[in-house]
C-alpha cells in the first residue's frame, strides 16, 4: 500500500480497509531542510504527494518562497503563523488556492495540522 503513516509500528498486519489509528505522541519530530522546522508525518501517499502532518515552526523560522501545487489546508494549533496576506492564529484556518506563492513566518513560534494534496514547489536556490 502506497499510503501509510511512515514508521508507525501499530499498522503492520493492518488490513487494506483498516482505519489506522494515529497517536501523533509516538511519531518522533523529523527536521526539513529548513532551519526551525519540523514535521510528524500523519498520513502520506507518495504516488499522489497527499500528506497530513503536523508542523512545529521555531520562533523567527521562515519557510521561503514557494509555489502550492494543489490546495494547501493549514489549522493552527498555537503560534502564529503569517505572510504579505495576513496571519492566522491558534483555532483559526487558511487554504490556499492551486498556484498561490509566498514566504511563510513564525516570528513566535508555531504549531500546525496541514493538508496537501501535492508537495510545495520551493523556489529558492535549495530545491
Amino acid at each position: 500500500m502506497a499510503i501509510e503513516t511512515p514508521n508507525y509500528p501499530d499498522h503492520a498486519g493492518l488490513g487494506p480497509l483498516d482505519s489506522r489509528m494515529v497517536d501523533p505522541e509516538r511519531l518522533s519530530w523529523t527536521p526539513t531542510r529548513f532551519e526551525g522546522v519540523d514535521m510528524k508525518i500523519l498520513m502520506e501517499d507518495k504516488e499522489t504527494g497527499l500528506m497530513t502532518a503536523l508542523f512545529r515552526w521555531e520562533p523567527g523560522a521562515v519557510l521561503p518562497f514557494h509555489e502550492h501545487v494543489e490546495i494547501e489546508q493549514t489549522y493552527m494549533l498555537e503560534g502564529r503563523l503569517e505572510d504579505e496576506q495576513g496571519s492566522i492564529g491558534p483555532g483559526e484556518y487558511a487554504w490556499r488556492p492551486t498556484g498561490s506563492r509566498h514566504v511563510a513566518r513564525a516570528p513566535e513560534g508555531a504549531l500546525m495540522l496541514s493538508i496537501f494534496h501535492k508537495p510545495n514547489q520551493f523556489l529558492d536556490a535549495g530545491d
